[in-house]
């Protein structure tokens, strides 16, 4: 009787697995670096639209209910702070700059506001959510000498995500989604003004607002395919 019930668990357990709704797709987009180089605006459009500043991913969706689904991403953010896009005349004035790409690796929760049910027969489907859960990133981190901003060796680092978005149907299988989402950073010398977190006994001068650690913000699109089985989500 026992390997009968093992037996029974193992089938239920293949049906349930390959009866789940999955997305895959592509994230593309700016974004936008708040710290204590460059603009202090987290708005600014111009900062997010900059030349030379796409930044690029993969996302993978696991939808487990009409109301959540477990997500993970990679994105290559590229972003770059200059004091002379500040409007603080001290900023201004000081001249520094920098530009950085961040590797960042996320895995979290994704909520929908409405019933988010890819196998319901009423079209389209819309509905806002949110997204939060750990992150972590990979750049290289910067110090001043002689006056200028230097890339420095490379560190890694925690983050955490609060996202905000819109998601629709385009069809049966494609899905698209506009979303804004701010990283606090464990760190306040992604720009190079605290050195003394990767080395006490450094030399390299610090500067800014030591109470505030590093912001990244991402402002952009997703555009995912999705696939599999109609689900049972009564079995959750």
């Amino acid at each position: 009787m026992r390997y009968i019930l093992i037996g029974i668990s193992i089938c239920l357990g293949i049906q349930f697995a390959s009866a789940q709704t999955y997305e895959a797709g592509l994230i593309l987009g700016g974004v936008n670096f708040v710290g204590d180089v460059g603009s202090s605006s987290f708005m600014k459009a111009e900062d997010y639209l900059s030349r030379d500043k796409v930044s690029y991913g993969a996302i993978l969706k696991w939808n487990r209910s009409p109301r959540h689904a477990f997500r993970f991403s990679v994105l290559r953010a590229n972003t770059f702070g200059n004091d002379i896009r500040s409007d603080e005349p001290r900023r201004f004035n000081r001249r520094y700059s920098f530009e950085s790409s961040i590797t960042e690796l996320s895995v979290g929760l994704e909520l929908n506001f409405f019933e988010w049910d890819l196998h319901a027969l009423k079209r389209p489907l819309i509905t806002p959510y949110l997204y939060t859960g750990p992150t972590y990133f990979f750049t290289n981190d910067f110090f001043v000498e002689n006056g200028e901003l230097v890339e420095g060796d490379s560190t890694s680092n925690f983050a955490i995500p609060l996202v905000i978005g819109i998601k629709g149907t385009l069809s049966r299988q494609w899905i698209l989604a506009v979303e804004f989402g701010a990283r606090y950073t464990f760190t306040d010398n992604l720009d190079g003004s605290a050195p003394d977190e990767i080395n006490s006994q450094t030399n390299y001068p610090t500067f800014g607002n030591s109470n505030m650690n590093d912001w990244y913000m991402f402002s952009g699109l997703t555009l995912t395919y999705t696939f599999g089985r109609k689900p049972c989500y009564c079995n959750f």
